[in-house]
């Protein structure tokens, strides 16, 4: 009994011994067609893949360059050329892009006017609504740069067309504004400018013209002028001029003679867009014995009883000077001539 159960345990291992070594040394084979053509398949993707991104990459390029091109060259344009004279330069272009040939013309005369025509329709298009948005823009800036209105004072009576125009800057000429931290602002009138305004009310039209804001000019006339009499009008910064950030009198804007408009500040020749019809005055910061405003009196009043035909050809001629001052010297020099004059007659008689 034992003997056959020995021998069919050893037949047992005897197959599988034989199972065991077919697999060792015959292992099956997994086929590779599949992950082949797989690679296959990928190799030649990658190529065209790879052409279409540097394609979209140029076309990006070409797409950016055209924009930065376009866009630096309005941008000179703007800054070196007004809308008249991009007009003006432009105007082969919108022809160009009318171009037309006589009945007459060969067939293929007529098909390269037409594909001429239409190539430049692009560039005319865009020089047009180039010129459009621009307009559009200057219009709406012009509202901040420009006097609120081309004539910024009524028409002079005609009764008064003879009235020299006194246009009198505030700050520093007839007031001065301090701020100091324990009181905040404070607003100081200069000395004299009471009989200032009230003496020369008598011989001129007054106008205050000031770059501050309504709200800041109005309550300070008002205090300077409580009764109405002497300053007929008063500018503030909307009349003004506003060039490369700084706010200018543009006294051409005022429906005056500009031959008879003096404008007096501590800042004529900085603050007016008319340097020739300024009156310089020292400029007023709280000096307690300063008498500028009294001292400019006598050479306003002999302007105006006097009335030259031109006062910016009289100012020039006191340009390096104080004007109070070299006036005060003409007028001694001119009673001494005049009195060698009558002494001269007297002994010649």
């Amino acid at each position: 009994m034992s003997q056959i159960i020995r021998s069919r345990l050893f037949s047992h291992l005897s197959k599988n011994r034989n199972f065991c070594s077919n697999i060792s040394t015959n292992p099956t084979k997994e086929p590779l067609i599949s992950t082949a053509s797989h690679l296959n398949d990928q190799s030649q993707s990658l190529p065209t893949e790879t052409k279409g991104k540097k394609s979209w990459n140029f076309l990006k390029f070409m797409i950016f360059g055209a924009l930065t091109g376009a866009s630096a060259t309005a941008g000179y344009a703007t800054y070196a050329y007004t809308l008249e004279e991009v007009d003006y330069k432009t105007r082969a272009l919108h022809e160009s892009a009318n171009y037309t040939v006589g009945d007459d013309a060969s067939a293929l005369d007529k098909l390269q006017a037409i594909l001429y025509s239409t190539a430049m329709k692009v560039p005319a298009k865009s020089v047009e609504l180039y010129m459009d948005i621009r307009r559009s823009l200057e219009e709406k800036l012009r509202g901040f740069t420009e006097p609120s209105s081309e004539k910024l004072l009524p028409d002079l009576h005609p009764l008064e067309q003879h009235v020299f125009t006194l246009v009198l800057d505030l700050n520093e000429t007839l007031i001065y504004s301090d701020w100091k931290r324990d009181r905040g602002w404070r607003t100081f009138k200069r000395p004299g400018v009471d009989d200032f305004l009230k003496h020369l009310s008598n011989f001129y039209e007054i106008v205050v013209y000031s770059d501050q804001q309504d709200v800041y000019v109005d309550p300070i006339v008002e205090r300077l002028d409580k009764e109405g009499r002497y300053v007929r009008y008063r500018l503030s910064r909307p009349a003004t001029r506003y060039v490369n950030g700084n706010h200018y009198r543009d006294l051409s804007k005022l429906n005056r003679d500009p031959s008879r408009i003096l404008y007096v500040s501590g800042h004529a020749l900085e603050s007016s867009l008319q340097p020739e019809n300024g009156v310089p005055i020292k400029p007023w910061k709280l000096e307690p014995d300063d008498t500028a405003l009294l001292d400019l009196i006598p050479f306003l009043e002999y302007v105006a009883q006097h009335r030259p035909a031109d006062i910016r050809i009289v100012l020039a001629s006191y340009q390096g000077h104080d004007i109070a001052t070299e006036f005060a010297e003409r007028s001694k020099e001119y009673q001494r001539m005049q009195e060698q004059k009558r002494q001269g007659r007297f002994w010649g008689r």
